[in-house]
């Protein structure tokens, strides 16, 4: 379950809300099926047909993205790429949608930094399980619970209560870090999330930049317990992060507004492109 936050009297709290996904598909049928399946799961659901139909979600942001592998105007793998890429927001769950066959599909997605790939026929209880899987891998907790605070907006961060001044590799590591609390990356995956095709970095880097962030935001630098190193591996988050990003704009769609008329205040993923291309 996600959670927005309302702003009374200067101080947030949290609203806890379904989660939205995007469904992006060619094929109205997989989209009309995809829909209803995750709308049954609980889940709220916009659909698009085309990549260049993501503008019309204007100040919203998924908390998961399903993803054809072709669409009309481009590749679903090259979108999940430009995600990926984005410098504010790399970390959105995204699974891709085949209709391939055999192992070749799921590691084509995975390498275009895919959380997961559904092959084609695909029924309702592998769909549901598969995105509650993703989520999971991301989840976000209460205000209350949380020890460090990342401000999308402002790319600041705010550890314990004091404000954090970072470079913008180290925020990106740190956001990337914490949507998947729990998982060991590698450096050459840190290296491949955060820096992409940057040319002259090496593995190195990534340990110079975990090396400041714990100088950062550890109560201890010299005994960490926010980023771990896994022995032989590479390092793990385990702090307990959230994204109160005051909002850029508000969409008022009956998908995006609950009931009670509190908004879901989030950043348009088209608008993230479009900065992390120029």
């Amino acid at each position: 379950m996600d959670f927005a936050l309302s702003s009374v009297d200067g101080r947030y709290k949290a609203i806890e809300m379904a989660e939205l996904i995007f469904v992006v598909d060619a094929d109205l049928e997989q989209r009309r099926f995809a829909k209803e399946q995750l709308e049954a799961g609980g889940y709220r659901v916009r659909i698009f047909s085309t990549a260049a139909d993501l503008e019309k979600a204007q100040d919203c942001q998924p908390s998961l993205m399903l993803i054809a592998s072709k669409l009309p105007d481009g590749s679903g793998l090259e979108l999940c790429r430009r995600i990926r890429g984005s410098p504010v927001q790399p970390s959105i769950p995204v699974i891709i949608v085949t209709g391939g066959t055999g192992e070749e599909p799921n590691c084509v997605g995975l390498e275009a930094g895919s959380d997961d790939c559904l092959i084609k026929p695909f029924n309702p209880r592998e769909l549901i399980a598969r995105v509650r899987a993703a989520l999971h891998r991301t989840v976000r907790f209460p205000v209350a619970t949380a020890e460090i605070v990342i401000d999308q907006n402002a790319m600041t961060i705010s550890v314990r209560g004091s404000d954090v001044i970072t470079t913008s590799f180290e925020f990106r590591l740190i956001d990337y870090l914490a949507r998947h609390r729990g998982h060991t990356f590698t450096r050459d995956g840190l290296l491949d999330a955060v820096w992409g095709k940057m040319r002259f970095v090496a593995p190195r880097s990534v340990d110079a930049s975990i090396r400041r962030l714990r100088e950062k935001i550890e109560p201890d630098p010299t005994s960490p317990t926010y980023i771990k190193t896994v022995r032989g591996i590479g390092y793990r988050f385990d702090a307990v992060a959230i994204w109160p990003t005051p909002p850029v704009g508000r969409c008022t769609c009956h998908v995006c507004t609950p009931s009670d008329g509190r908004t879901d205040h989030t950043r348009s993923l088209m608008q993230m492109n479009r900065q992390a291309a120029s």
